[in-house]
């Protein structure tokens, strides 16, 4: 459940703190008033694109903070190494500059985090969700999230990418007889002349470490002989010196028992010491070099290298890696034709077993289809639509496999407003006041198995008046005794049956525009109902039936 939305510089809002009840909270005004900033604040909270014109003129940033307690973001909070003590509070900075920062419980996330993380919690019904409606590619999409078993559509997932597998390597191994003996003969003349150069992994390493020895090698030599006879060779040298010491610290221990660790210290320094000699002069002894060396070393790396450009390559190893991949792939054209020859076998059985997973599918679709129908159109009759015929149309896809991504079926919600009227695409017959009454009806029938807990409608009373406005009211006041609802709205119809009533209302001081929010008592919801009622013209009369409004709003609420 949202708990507490906090809003700070977000357009004409420079500072509101919204508490959220359960139930149905209704947030009204005047056109203008500031309404859509809350919704712009939560969709800020969710991680929604944003910019530097969200920013309230003269300040430095925005920010939009939710409160929320929700057991349905443990797993969530867990994956991502997130620790809340208590409260889950996420937040959303956008700069003046149009930089944007995220935060769950004062750790940083990504806004993909925050949207991931809120479709949890959170669902808004934007007014551009009628337009999403209405468009019949969507179709298939909202009946397979209300009933369509997740196994069918897993099997058949997993029979059509196998299917779409063997298709793309048909596809890959498919050739004309001269473009095959082209890139063959290309194939063999990359073989040969990879092979021809005897590619050991790890050899350019080995030969540039070498040559650079060599570069160095009389720089190299004269400090390795200064070394050998500083440590051991020279008049006085540091292994003689350690040695001479060891004795003479030994001598001293006799007379101090504080000496007693001091020779053997000294003589594992001498023996350090010795060894290190013997290492420079093992190495020295082990320096043959020659300028014919230098020559083959800088003529294996010129080939090394002149093979690498000439292949889009980098190391030895990815030479000796195109070298496997040309020979496999040479392979392949070898024995295309049999190849083709069991992919086309293949091939004929993963169509039966995808069309197999498709009728399964379809058979799921067509069942949750007429459950949803049913649903839907009994939703729709308690919306003040009496006479509505709401269908899933189902009908094989016009391709040539009879098949797609997404099964066999074109899905699409066809509807009749009116009796005798023949049933057609949504876009072409539902009005504006149809369209979101649709839209709740679905939503209301969906929320039944997502599991979120806060539902947002931004307007759902768009084209929405009388009868049809009081049963939207009431399906609002329905949905909110299983869900939290949040409701923007101008109709006094829903506004009544709010459990918890804002108002939104602008001011100007000191040439600024400012907007308040307002948590109203009973007197101030029955002044706002009729306002919404008159406008500014409020009699002792339009405050009568508001207060009327009210009494029936309540008694409908208990009978629920």
């Amino acid at each position: 459940m949202l708990q507490d939305l906090h809003i700070e510089n977000i357009a004409v809002i420079e500072k509101a703190d919204v508490s959220f009840t359960p139930g149905l909270n209704i947030l009204s005004g005047e056109t203008g008033a500031g309404k859509s900033i809350v919704i712009d604040a939560l969709y800020a909270v969710m991680g929604a694109r944003t910019s530097r014109e969200l920013v309230r003129t003269g300040a430095d940033k925005a920010v939009a903070a939710a409160t929320f307690e929700s057991p349905r973001a443990d797993k969530w909070l867990t994956d991502n190494e997130i620790d809340c003590d208590g409260e889950l509070i996420l937040q959303r900075r956008v700069t003046g500059e149009g930089k944007s920062s995220c935060r769950v419980c004062g750790e940083p996330v990504t806004a993909a985090q925050l949207r991931e993380l809120t479709a949890l919690l959170l669902d808004i019904h934007g007014q551009n969700d009628g337009r999403q409606l209405m468009d019949e590619a969507r179709h298939r999409e909202y009946l397979d999230a209300f009933g369509t078993d997740p196994a069918a559509l897993a099997a058949y997932a997993a029979a059509y990418a196998k299917y779409a597998a063997i298709r793309r390597e048909q596809k890959r191994l498919s050739m004309d007889e001269a473009e095959k003996e082209r890139l063959s003969q290309d194939l063999r003349a990359t073989i040969a002349e990879l092979e021809a150069a005897n590619l050991s992994e790890g050899e350019e390493e080995k030969l540039s470490a070498r040559r650079e020895l060599l570069r160095n090698s009389e720089k190299l030599t004269e400090s390795l002989r200064a070394a050998y006879d500083a440590l051991y060779d020279g008049e006085p040298n540091a292994v003689s010196l350690a040695e001479s010491a060891a004795a003479e610290t030994e001598r001293a221990a006799r007379y101090s028992d504080a000496l007693a660790d001091v020779p053997k210290t000294v003589k594992d320094a001498a023996f350090s010491l010795r060894d290190a000699a013997e290492t420079l002069h093992d190495f020295l002894d082990s320096l043959d070099f020659s300028p014919e060396e230098y020559d083959r070393l800088e003529s294996r790396l010129s080939t090394l290298r002149r093979l690498e450009k000439r292949y889009g390559c980098t190391t030895d190893a990815q030479l000796i890696e195109k070298l496997a991949k040309a020979s496999e792939r040479l392979g392949e054209l070898e024995y295309a034709g049999d190849r083709l020859e069991k992919l086309d076998r293949e091939l004929a059985a993963q169509i039966k077993a995808t069309q197999a997973a498709a009728e399964k599918l379809t058979a799921q679709r067509r069942k949750a289809a007429d459950e949803l129908q049913s649903r839907i159109e009994a939703e729709l009759k308690a919306l003040s639509m009496p006479s509505v015929q709401f269908i899933v149309d189902i009908t094989p896809i016009d391709n040539p496999s009879g098949f797609d991504q997404t099964g066999a079926d074109e899905i699409r919600f066809l509807m009749s407003a009116n009796r005798g009227e023949k049933p057609g695409p949504i876009s072409k017959i539902a009005s504006g006041g149809e369209l979101a009454r649709i839209m709740l009806a679905m939503k209301n029938v969906f929320s039944e198995k997502d599991g979120i807990e806060t539902l947002v409608f931004d307007e759902i009373d768009t084209g929405v008046s009388g009868v049809a406005a009081q049963r939207v009211g009431e399906k609002l006041a329905e949905l909110s005794k299983k869900k939290q609802v949040l409701c923007v709205t101008h109709l006094p119809q829903i506004a009544a049956m709010a459990d918890t009533h804002f108002l939104i209302e602008k001011a100007e001081r000191d040439g600024r525009t400012y907007t308040s929010v307002k948590k109203l008592d009973r007197e101030g919801r029955a002044r706002e109902l009729a306002r919404l009622h008159g406008g500014d013209h409020i009699t002792d009369n339009t405050l009568l039936s508001a207060r009327e409004q009210l009494d029936a709003a309540e008694d409908f609420k208990k009978k629920l």
